[in-house]
């Protein structure tokens, strides 16, 4: 297994934002919390906390997000404006497509809101923290999962759901090559990010949950519907049976096949 390393990541990276600050631990329970810690003690914007191996991470609504040796978790420190909030997770979720497509050549789709899939299979996620006081954001931070060389059959939990790069491709992955891509995806998409319209289209146009009938758990509801669109803030706009229009701003989708 190749090397993972801050020098490795950051040598001759072209970015202006993301990456100026590369820290790497072999071991961690969660890029997040160190990420969200650092960055109340005043980290750089565009710091980058990445661990070898995550023994405690979690993806939304409170899962578990497993990240054993040779895969990739890290979080990035953003500052942005509130206004610029709900593209977060656009702008996250488009960065890992890119660079997926880019270094492997998969073509990566998004399931709604942040689930980037190959083949049907989820092979990364995506969480978004902020912290907001009085309408300023202090600090944002993205947090990035990527099943690089995991092999699922080792997790019968999320063996039918979850995929890695390498299992696609038949071979290595390097996950230096993968981080490097993505740190240059995220600093380009966040200095258009003033331009959010841009990034919501293309999200919107790569979503494959969009056009299918769904069931969504939200909180406590559920509904059934088509997925017709999605709203600028990330909404997700699902026609029901009887022709009315439902708003979930958060939720789980399932494909209902007919």
């Amino acid at each position: 297994m190749e090397e993972l390393s801050a020098a490795a990541i950051t040598r001759d990276l072209k970015t202006s934002l993301v990456g100026r600050e590369v820290i790497y631990y072999p071991s961690l329970t969660s890029t997040m919390e160190v990420a969200k810690r650092v960055a109340r003690s005043g980290a750089a914007e565009g710091t980058v906390i990445i661990a070898g191996e995550q023994t405690g991470g979690w993806g939304r609504l409170g899962r578990g997000w497993l990240s054993p040796p040779g895969n990739i978790a890290l979080s990035v420190i953003l500052s942005p404006q509130l206004t610029y909030v709900p593209y977060l997770i656009m702008l996250a979720s488009l960065a890992v497509v890119h660079t997926i497509e880019s270094v492997t050549g998969l073509k990566p789709q998004i399931k709604w809101p942040n689930d980037v899939l190959v083949n049907s299979k989820k092979v990364s996620g995506i969480l978004i923290e902020s912290d907001i006081r009085k309408d300023k954001v202090n600090f944002a931070v993205i947090g990035v999962g990527i099943n690089v060389s995991l092999k699922p059959a080792d997790f019968p939990a999320i063996q039918t759901i979850a995929t890695s790069l390498s299992g696609e491709l038949g071979g290595e992955v390097s996950r230096v090559g993968i981080v490097r891509r993505l740190l240059v995806e995220l600093d380009r998409l966040c200095l258009i990010l003033p331009g959010g319209k841009v990034i919501y289209e293309e999200w919107r146009d790569r979503l494959e949950t969009l056009g299918k009938k769904v069931r969504v758990k939200s909180g406590d509801a559920v509904y059934e519907g088509v997925a017709e669109s999605v709203a600028e803030n990330g909404s997700l706009l699902l026609r029901q049976p009887d022709g009315s229009l439902v708003k979930i701003v958060a939720g789980d989708v399932a494909t209902l096949h007919i």
